[in-house]
């Protein structure tokens, strides 16, 4: 409990100088959180199982927000066609979401880091060829290439991480390879080689720890960007499969009931994802601005 308190603690310390002073930004950090802990929590907290057939009625489909269902509950987004309550479907929705946005984000920035570490450190043709397929690959847009591989290799989460990492690593990549560059200018780097300190070692004790900060910035805008490009895809119909629903695929199912007056089964989960979304880039933009000399300067003026 005592190691709780303290590693709670040394976060508070962390965040404090972020976002003091700053209510919109600590507003989209508390409404980020709440949208994590609902994903995580979703088996306990949502009214029903939405995809649990056995407690599905289909003559609860269709019924607007506020409505009772058959087995006396109320319904309080409504439900859609298939009489899953929509306030369940969002919060499992969400959790996939989360979870796919924050896998492709985190294997994907593990992935450019360490190539773009590994270029700044041997260069030669290590170098040429990691930052050829960089160039390669911001030559084409990200939700092209996503499609491309979804069409050749089928639908699934595991298949949508896959496509969404493509599009995360060069980035970070780029930005690592820059940072440690720099870095490998000062004396430091030069002690620790004339020292006889392996490469591996200088590259992950002296390397990342200094270059690390730059990418650590962008992290919240990519876990943005996955989110809006894996509910794009899914929406498109090639992303998760229709067994495990994402907001994106949620916003689908609805779309052919918007002229009909059904409108809460696609405006509920996409109220949701415009809302995570703007939590998490608030977020962002707070985090670059704290990170920018001259944006900082400017803010304490």
């Amino acid at each position: 409990m005592i190691k709780f308190k303290e590693k709670f603690s040394i976060l508070g310390e962390i965040l404090k100088p972020i976002f003091s002073g700053h209510p919109i930004a600590i507003a989209g950090l508390i409404g980020f959180i709440l949208f994590v802990f609902i994903a995580v929590f979703a088996p306990w907290i949502a009214p029903q199982n939405p995809y649990d057939l056995m407690i599905l009625d289909i003559m609860d489909g269709l019924l607007p927000p506020l409505s009772k269902l058959g087995n006396g509950t109320t319904a309080w987004l409504g439900t859609d066609a298939l009489g899953r309550d929509i306030l369940s479907t969002v919060m499992y929705g969400l959790r996939i979401s989360l979870f796919v946005a924050f896998m492709a984000v985190t294997i994907g920035t593990s992935i450019g880091v360490l190539l773009g570490l590994l270029a700044a450190l041997k260069g030669g043709w290590v170098e040429s060829v990691i930052m050829r397929a960089v160039d390669l690959k911001v030559s084409f847009p990200g939700i092209l290439l996503a499609l491309m591989m979804l069409a050749i290799f089928g639908t699934g989460v595991d298949k949508i991480i896959y496509a969404l990492i493509i599009g995360v690593w060069a980035s970070k990549a780029r930005l690592t390879r820059s940072s440690a560059l720099s870095e490998m200018k000062k004396e430091y780097i030069d002690a620790a080689e004339i020292s006889g300190i392996p490469r591996w070692r200088i590259m992950l004790h002296f390397l990342l720890p200094n270059s690390i900060a730059p990418v650590l910035v962008m992290v919240p805008m990519s876990l943005s960007g996955c989110i809006g490009a894996e509910a794009t895809l899914s929406f498109l119909g090639v992303g998760v499969p229709i067994t495990e629903p994402s907001l994106g695929l949620l916003i689908a199912n609805g779309n052919d009931y918007l002229l009909s007056g059904k409108w809460w089964i696609s405006i509920f989960p996409g109220t949701v994802l415009v809302l995570l979304v703007l939590c998490i880039n608030v977020v962002a933009d707070r985090i670059r601005e704290h990170n920018n000399p001259y944006l900082k300067s400017q803010d304490q003026q």
